[in-house]
Formats: C-alpha cells, structure tokens, sequence
C-alpha cells in the first residue's frame, strides 16, 4: 500500500475507497470463478445447461450495466453503486439456497453473477467516470494500470482462496457441494460489505453539472459517437472470443482434462492473475514509449497465440507453464484499451463512452460461454474454445489496428507534433550550437 501511495500521491480519499472497493469486487469474483461450475455440475446440471446459465448470466449483467450506467449521472453515482452491489447480494443468496434451473435463471439475468472472475456490471463505468476526474490526462494510464493490478490481485487471491477453502473443507469431510455452496454466501456477503463501502463515497464523485449539449445525443453521445460505436464493435469481438475460455470454464476444463483438484485449481488461476496484474504496470511503461494503440495490439498478439497453444501441452506442467506466460502479459491491454477511450471522446461523454464499451464487451462475452459449455462436455471438442478465442482475438488485434493507428489520443498527437516542429525547427538552422 505504501507503494501505491507513492506512485498515486494526487489520489483522493474517494479515490482511494474506489480503489478498495475495487478489490472486495474482484476477491468475490475470483473466489466464485474457481468453483462455480463445479458447483452448478454439484447440483445436478448439466453442460449445455451450464452453459446456456453462464450466457444468461451475462445477458442479464449487460441488461443492468446499460440501464444502470446510463442512469447513474442524472440519479446519481453512489445509489447506482449501492443498486449494483444489492443485486449482487441478491444473486449469491438465492444462487446460494436453490438448484432450481428457473430461479438460478432469474438469479443470473437479475443480479450480478461473474461467471469469468473479471468485471460484470455497472461498476466499472461509474468509477472509471469518477476515477477520470481525480488525475490529470498525462496520469491516466498509469492510474488504470494500478487500478486494474489491485483488480487482478485480488482476482488471484479470490482464486486461491476459493479453491482452497473448498479444498480444505473436502479434505474434512465436507461434501462437495456443501464446501462449494460456502464460497458462493462468501460471494453474497462480499456484495453486502461492498454495499456499505459505495455508501461511504462523498457527493464529490457525483457529476458537477449536466453535460454541455453538442448535438443530438444517443445514449449520451453525441461527437464521438461513431468512434465509440466502432470501438464497441471491437471490444465486443474480442469479448466474443474470451467468453470461450473464462475463467470458470477454463478451470472446468483443466479438471476434466487433468483431474485437477480445486486447491490446485485456485493456485493456478491465483499466479496467473498475479502475472495478469502485474503487467498492467508495465503496459503504462510501454505504452509511454509506442503510444496505447501499439500496446494494446502488439502485448495482445503473442498472448492469443499462446491461448491456442494451451490445449496443445503434452503435459499438464506445460499447460500451466504456457497458460502462465499467457497471462503475463495477456492484460496489457486493459488499462491502455480503457484510458484510450477516455482519451478520444469529449469529457462530457466519458460516462456515457464508457457504459456502451463495457456493455458491448459484456454482450460479447455472454453469447460464448453456451457454445463453449456444449464443446467441453464433449471430450473430443474440449479444446475447441482454445482455437477459437485464439483465432478470434488474432482477428480482433488486427483490424483495431487497421482502423485506429492513425487516431492517437490528444496526448499523443501534442507530442508527435511537438517532436515534429522541433525537427523542423533543427533543419531549417534555428536551433542548435551557434556555429
């Protein structure tokens, strides 16, 4: 923390509790991630079923992200908060107290439920809008960078304390479904203390005033909306194609697979999200150098093709070794993808900009998990969700490319002409030693 402190010495006390809250949301997904499926498999339901669960799961998180998000400015920032971490209380109690495939639908379309142990809901947009606020431009990124690390810890610690709790318990003589029904009303009381810390924040992360009127405005956009658009239509491929392999299902097929245990489970996905965080720190370094477009596809490419060669392992030591290395450097879009899109829209559409991105990448990642569920329950598909997130993210990176190098963020482009006019500047004799 003290290191934190250091590298963020301009960060608000509402920033701070955002930063906390932040990792209480992130421990309960990665704790629950580890064992639901295994879970779900406990209480009687089918893959496909499985599946089709985790789609509507997303599906119903988009559903509230979209109301939510766009809500929140006009109702308010702090009981928009305080809506989501009740619905996800709501969805780990009755997760928790019925097998039903009917109320576990309602559940999942209703409340928030992380099936993949990244961000679900309406929380990211609201405090990505407030966390924008507290730091100037040229900080951005390297505030993402530490906000994402504190997300990917506690993700990695959710893991392993999941899947070692449910071991522990097991290993006492503990029935399954019983140990696994333990981390899911852990993930219901997390909802409820998260709860208690949005009713902290201050009215300062509430919006100042209404958003200066530019034009006719869709969903709160209206200068960048065409940009916002496509980089929707981006996000959502990519989030298409990480919905095969999330990180619920990935544990699933490593257990089948290998026979895997959920102690060891939770250890594996506890180092990979530790990796994961970590080179969000440097994807700030590098994206400092060659700009965040560049970082974002050429981090990004390597790490897919990796994600292809997982189910290729002889062995499960190579598996994991691969998948490893796969998450180190996997994330280093994250924090560059997020403070690009802050960047390139007008401020008064920063809320609205992010709400319609998270919401295009929820959407994409909620149609997957259906297609994956039904491939893993047949053992000679098993691997096919590998091929196909790989594949798909391969095609992702190269059209972001295409169409976005040459739309640098303001801070980028200052520097480039400021870089540029200096070379004029030494080739027309007007600087440099006098002779």
């Amino acid at each position: 923390m003290r290191s934190l402190t250091v590298a963020l010495p301009a960060l608000t006390p509402d920033g701070w509790l955002l930063f906390a809250t932040r990792l209480v949301r992130l421990f309960a997904y990665g704790s629950l991630s580890v064992v639901l499926v295994l879970y779900l498999v406990e209480r009687g339901l089918s893959e496909g079923r499985i599946g089709l669960l985790l789609t509507l799961t997303l599906i119903g998180d988009t559903i509230v992200s979209l109301r939510i998000t766009t809500q929140a400015d006009r109702i308010g920032r702090r009981r928009m908060l305080i809506v989501g971490a009740a619905l996800m209380l709501f969805a780990g109690a009755l997760f928790a107290l019925t097998g039903d495939f009917v109320l576990l639908v309602i559940a999942a379309t209703l409340g928030v439920i992380s099936p993949s142990g990244n961000e679900v809901g309406p929380f990211l947009a609201i405090e990505q809008a407030a966390l924008s606020q507290t730091m100037p431009a040229v900080e951005r990124t390297r505030l993402f960078a530490w906000y994402n690390l504190i997300g990917s810890l506690a993700t990695a610690a959710g893991a392993l304390a999941g899947g070692g709790l449910a071991q522990a318990l097991q290993d006492a003589g503990v029935l399954p479904l019983t140990s696994y029904r333990a981390i899911v009303i852990g993930y219901a009381a997390l909802g409820l203390l998260l709860g208690l810390l949005f009713g902290r924040l201050s009215s300062a992360i509430e919006t100042r005033s209404p958003p200066p009127t530019a034009g006719p405005s869709m969903l709160g956009l209206h200068r960048s909306r065409r940009t916002v658009f496509q980089l929707s239509a981006l996000f959502s491929l990519d989030s298409f194609a990480g919905g095969f392999v999330i990180q619920s299902l990935m544990a699933y097929w490593f257990h089948i697979r290998y026979g895997v245990e959920p102690g060891t489970l939770g250890a594996i996905f506890f180092g990979a999200n530790v990796l994961s965080g970590i080179s969000s720190l440097a994807a700030a370094r590098i994206a400092a150098r060659i700009g965040l477009i560049n970082t974002m596809v050429f981090t990004h490419l390597p790490s897919n093709l990796l994600l292809i060669l997982v189910p290729l392992m002889p062995t499960l030591p190579w598996a994991i070794l691969v998948l490893l290395i796969r998450f180190s450097i996997s994330q280093m879009d994250v924090p560059t993808r997020q403070s690009y899109t802050m960047a390139v829209v007008s401020a008064d559409e920063r809320s609205a900009a992010a709400g319609v991105t998270n919401v295009a990448r929820t959407i994409g990642a909620s149609l997957a998990p259906a297609l994956a569920g039904l491939f893993i329950g047949n053992l000679a598909l098993s691997s096919l969700p590998f091929f196909i997130a790989g594949g798909l993210k391969i095609v992702y990176d190269l059209t972001l490319y295409r169409m976005f190098r040459a739309l640098p963020p303001p801070e980028e482009a200052n520097s480039q002409r400021s870089l540029s006019g200096s070379r004029r500047i030494d080739k027309s004799g007007g600087s440099g030693d006098p002779p």
